[in-house]
C-alpha cells in the first residue's frame, strides 16, 4: 500500500518539483495551499498555478484558510515586536506554528503519513541537516519546529542544487513556465519593506533623540521603528567623523543609542524559549545570529526555564533582540533560541 504524503504547495518552482519528485517516487500525493493573509490578488494567482500543477500531475489539491491562526501567531507578534524595539523573525515563527504546526494537523486529518515541503533542508530521522545547496539552505528558519514531527517530514530538494530544480521544471513541458516564475519574497506579507506594513497600524514618523553610550544627546532621528540594531544610516549625529551604528533602541522614550563599530561588538548573547533536538544543558557548538551570517564557535549554557547564555569564541556585530540564535554541529541543526540581549 502506498504511503500518503501531504505537500505544501505555493504555485512556485520548489513546491511544484517537490510534488513531482514524490509522485515519481511512488507516494500517494495530495497538495494543500495555505491562505495566510488577505493580500489582494495574491492567493488567486498562486492557487491558479497550484491547480494547474495538480491537474497535470493528477493529484488532489485543497486550499485551507489559516489566516486567523497566522494573524494571531505570526502577524500581530511581528507588529508588536517592532513596536517594542525588537527585530522579529516571522518566518521562523510561521514554520513552528503554521507550516509545521497547523499543516501537520491537516495532514493528520486526511490520513497522511508524511508532510513534505519545498524547503532546502535535509534530516536523518532525528536531526535536521543543512541542505546540499548551501546558498539556499533554510535550516536556520526551522530551528523552532517540534522535534517529534521530524521523522514524518520529507524534503526532496535537500539533496538538490537550485539550478537543477529549475532545470527539472523547465524540462517538463506542462510546468516550464514555472521555471522562470519570480521567487517569492522572504516575508510573504511584506511587499517592499517592513516599514510599509507598520505604517498600516501605527504612526512611525516620530522624530526623536540620538544618544551616545553615555546618555548624551548627539543627534536626531525620524522615529525609532525605522531602525534595527547595526543600522548605520537614516539618522543624524552632530560632528560625526566616523560612521555610527545603532546599538540600542528605546521605544518607551523614542530614542536610539548609537556607537562606533568597534564598540558594537558582543561576546555574550542571552536567549530565551530555547528549542533543542535533544535535552542538553551545556554544550559547545557553532551559532548563527542571522540567516546569512557565518557560524561562530561558542559555548551554550541552558537553564531549567529554557533561557540560556551563549559565550562566543570571537565577537560579532549587530546582535538584535527578537532575532534567532541557531545552533549547529557541522551540518547538524541542534536547535536555537530567541535573542533577548547581548554584551
Amino acid at each position: 500500500m502506498k504511503k500518503k504524503v501531504l505537500v505544501g504547495m505555493s504555485g512556485g518552482v520548489d513546491s511544484t518539483v517537490t510534488a513531482k519528485l514524490l509522485l515519481d517516487a511512488g507516494y500517494e500525493v495530495e497538495g494543500v495551499y495555505m491562505r495566510l493573509h488577505d493580500k489582494s490578488g495574491y492567493h488567486e494567482e498562486n492557487f491558479e498555478h497550484v491547480c494547474e500543477v495538480a491537474e497535470y500531475l493528477g493529484i488532489k489539491v485543497s486550499m485551507i484558510d489559516l489566516s486567523k491562526a497566522f494573524e494571531e501567531a505570526v502577524y500581530i507578534p511581528f507588529i508588536e515586536g517592532y513596536r517594542e524595539g525588537r527585530t522579529p523573525n516571522p518566518c521562523a515563527v510561521c514554520n513552528r506554528f503554521i507550516k509545521f504546526g497547523k499543516m501537520i494537523e491537516y495532514a493528520d486529518s486526511i490520513g497522511a503519513d508524511y508532510l513534505a515541503t519545498g524547503h532546502y533542508v535535509r534530516h536523518d530521522g532525528t536531526y535536521l541537516l543543512e541542505a546540499r545547496d548551501k546558498s539556499k539552505d533554510q535550516s536556520y528558519f526551522l530551528f523552532d519546529i517540534d522535534k517529534r514531527i521530524v521523522p514524518r517530514l520529507l524534503f526532496p530538494l535537500g539533496e538538490w542544487l537550485k539550478e537543477d530544480v529549475k532545470a527539472c521544471a523547465a524540462d517538463i513541458e506542462a510546468l516550464s513556465h514555472f521555471a522562470t516564475k519570480k521567487e517569492s519574497s522572504e516575508i510573504c506579507f511584506v511587499e517592499t519593506t517592513y516599514v510599509d506594513v507598520l505604517k498600516e497600524h501605527m504612526e512611525i514618523d516620530l522624530p526623536g533623540e540620538v544618544l551616545d553610550t553615555e546618555g548624551n544627546v548627539i543627534g536626531h532621528h525620524k522615529g525609532y521603528m525605522h531602525y534595527t540594531i547595526g543600522k548605520r544610516r537614516g539618522f543624524f549625529v552632530k560632528g560625526a567623523q566616523v560612521p555610527h551604528y545603532v546599538k540600542e533602541i528605546r521605544p518607551e522614550t523614542n530614542q536610539i543609542v548609537v556607537t562606533t563599530q568597534d564598540t558594537l561588538l558582543a561576546t555574550k548573547i542571552f536567549v530565551e524559549k530555547i528549542n533543542l533536538m535533544d535535552a542538553q544543558r551545556s554544550f559547545s557548538c557553532q551559532v548563527k545570529i542571522r540567516y546569512r551570517t557565518k557560524p561562530i564557535p561558542c559555548r551554550v549554557e541552558v537553564d531549567e526555564n529554557g533561557r540560556g547564555v551563549i559565550s562566543l569564541q570571537e565577537p560579532v556585530y549587530g546582535v538584535a533582540s527578537g532575532q534567532a540564535a541557531v545552533f549547529y554541529e557541522g551540518e547538524k541543526l541542534l536547535g536555537g533560541g530567541w535573542i533577548t540581549g547581548s554584551e
